[in-house]
């Protein structure tokens, strides 16, 4: 059976439809835009939930596209058998109606704010470009055509960019006698960037006028839908824009047409014949609720699936992890405190935090306290809410981790986090009571480390076992060798020096979920090492002393017991 191929990485309607790729239709978005839609429509989702493709579906219906010919091109193929080609003709009618001005605002991600800017305005004049046929019509004035070649030709002032929209809004009303439609796809990205880099002023300076002036006092608009995953607060960007409805993912009208529906993911697993995994899928992608509506991320969906099918892998993966720089979370991480650090560990575990949202906040706002890194770890998709309340004229959501792809993630981050945090330890302490079986002092380091962390790790051995992999690099004159074969087993790690005379390692880990537990663990470790007789290969390989170590880990806290195995006989070291 030959299937369609899955839209890796397709964000061009038309692209989707003349291939053909699978496609999940989202067309009726158009009908609920006239039924329901505001003057201007502001969609807030997660990245990657397919808001770019909408955006183009949208620029595709409803444009009276003129061609390199000058004709008017008829787009009506690409939706045919779509689902709103059956919702009458009150709404096909509308099919190439308008003037559509589409703008992508995701490519300012530069480090200053001049070269931010410099692609804002090869944005804008790419766009001024794709509708140079202007300059052909007798109905625009002179002096209009050549400010239009100046913002085409990149060579206008900033303050003529910062109106552009609005006046291209005029010259396509003189041209077509339509009202025009405004896409306008990530705005927030500019405002994100800016802040992480540290020219946010500036940024929204510039925004706030783009905006206001093509948005507010345009009254060449017909309507225009503006999509990001913030909120951003009406006093920063919208100021004093009455028209403005911005549906956010507490909100349940439009919830369907960003992500994929339990329906539509069911749709496609069983097309490509991999219905049985619907289970693993739900685990690892869903748990997303716009409004009341529960939602797949589609960009992992497409991507497991595709792997899946074309053998990659029999696992699911993170493919969401990739996609930005995570930089909210660790944001989140970086300034937590210790109640913040006991929540996170809380959600990571399968637990849930109760927290006040505010859906109008700014960048600028991102630490005024720490209520507001919790409002936009939901708002880009990294929580999700599970039950509301109001509390002295607040809303107050108990929020999770939506599935298992962001629970990765947390861990990932942590993981880096703590990975660089070890490194600005001096760990002479630690190595030193390595190589003298002084287990005071080696459990006063790791617990100083554990106890200022954030820990996912909760009885996890291979977490601790890596962890000291990496304190031990730093011993000289070893070799560490990592589960290798010793005697009738496998030791977690063992140290051979390059130098006989100094002392050999075998270490063994264990973990316990119980404080009163810790010490019979370590007799277990020891004893371990005793009955497998790990020491054999070093002792017949000619080290005479030989340091046995049992380690173990309840949370945060970590016990070491020491047996030294010299010549002379067993020495216990004493804690």
């Amino acid at each position: 059976m030959n299937r369609r191929p899955l839209p890796i990485g397709i964000e061009f309607y038309k692209d989707m439809i003349n291939k053909p790729y699978y496609y999940v239709d989202k067309t009726l978005l158009i009908k609920e835009l006239q039924e329901k839609g505001g003057k201007v429509n502001v969609f807030t989702r997660p990245r990657r939930f397919g808001k770019t493709l909408t955006l183009q579906m949208l620029r595709t219906f409803f444009e009276q596209e003129i061609g390199r010919d000058g004709k008017v091109a008829d787009n009506s193929r690409y939706f045919e058998g779509m689902k709103i080609t059956e919702a009458g003709e009150a709404y096909t009618a509308l099919m190439g109606r308008y003037p559509v001005i589409s703008l992508s605002l995701k490519s300012a991600k530069q480090p200053s704010f001049a070269m931010a800017y410099a692609c804002l305005r090869e944005t804008i004049a790419k766009e001024f470009h794709r509708h140079s046929y202007l300059l052909r019509s007798e109905g625009i004035a002179k002096a209009d055509k050549k400010k239009f070649e100046e913002l085409m030709g990149r060579s206008a002032e900033q303050e003529d960019y910062a109106t552009s929209l609005a006046f291209l809004s005029a010259c396509l009303g003189a041209y077509h006698g339509e009202k025009v439609i405004i896409l306008i796809d990530e705005y927030d990205v500019p405002l994100e960037n800016s802040h992480f880099r540290g020219f946010y002023d500036e940024m929204i300076d510039f925004i706030r006028s783009l905006f206001e002036s093509a948005l507010k006092t345009n009254e060449c608009l017909e309507f225009a839908v503006v999509t990001g995953c913030l909120r951003i607060s009406k006093e920063s960007i919208f100021t004093g824009l009455n028209n403005l409805k911005v549906i956010s993912i507490l909100d349940e009208n439009f919830a369907e047409y960003f992500g994929f529906t339990q329906a539509e993911v069911k749709a496609m697993l069983d097309y490509y014949g991999i219905g049985a995994r619907e289970e693993e899928v739900r685990r690892w992608y869903d748990g997303y609720l716009f409004g009341d509506t529960e939602v797949y991320n589609p960009w992992s969906v497409i991507y497991y699936v595709s792997d899946i099918i074309e053998h990659n892998t029999e696992f699911p993966k993170p493919y969401w992890l990739n996609t930005s720089s995570n930089s909210i979370v660790r944001e989140l991480i970086d300034h937590a405190d210790d109640t913040v650090k006991t929540e996170v560990e809380n959600l990571i575990a399968g637990g849930t935090v109760e927290k006040p949202i505010h859906e109008e906040i700014t960048y600028g706002e991102i630490h005024k306290n720490q209520d507001n890194l919790w409002n936009f770890l939901f708002f880009t998709g990294y929580l999700k809410a599970v039950s509301r309340r109001f509390k002295v004229n607040a809303l107050y959501l108990t929020l999770e981790i939506p599935n298992e792809e962001i629970r990765y993630i947390y861990q990932s981050t942590i993981r880096e986090w703590f990975d660089e945090r070890k490194k600005d330890h001096d760990a002479t302490p630690f190595l030193e009571g390595m190589r003298t079986g002084d287990c005071e002092k080696i459990e006063d380091f790791i617990n100083g480390q554990l106890l200022g962390s954030i820990s996912y790790y909760d009885s996890a051995e291979n977490f601790f076992h890596g962890y000291l992999f990496g304190l031990l690099g730093g011993i000289g004159g070893y070799r560490i060798n990592s589960n290798r074969e010793h005697g009738n087993g496998r030791p977690d790690l063992v140290l051979e020096p390059h130098h006989p005379r100094m002392p050999a390692m075998i270490i063994e880990i264990k973990c316990a979920k119980k404080f009163g537990q810790m010490e019979a663990k370590c007799d277990e470790a020891l004893a371990q090492i005793e009955e497998q007789n790990y020491a054999a290969k070093l002792l017949d390989e000619g080290y005479q002393n030989i340091y046995k170590y049992g380690f173990c880990f309840c949370k945060k806290i970590c016990m070491v017991k020491f047996v030294r195995n010299h010549s002379d006989g067993p020495v216990h070291g004493l804690r």
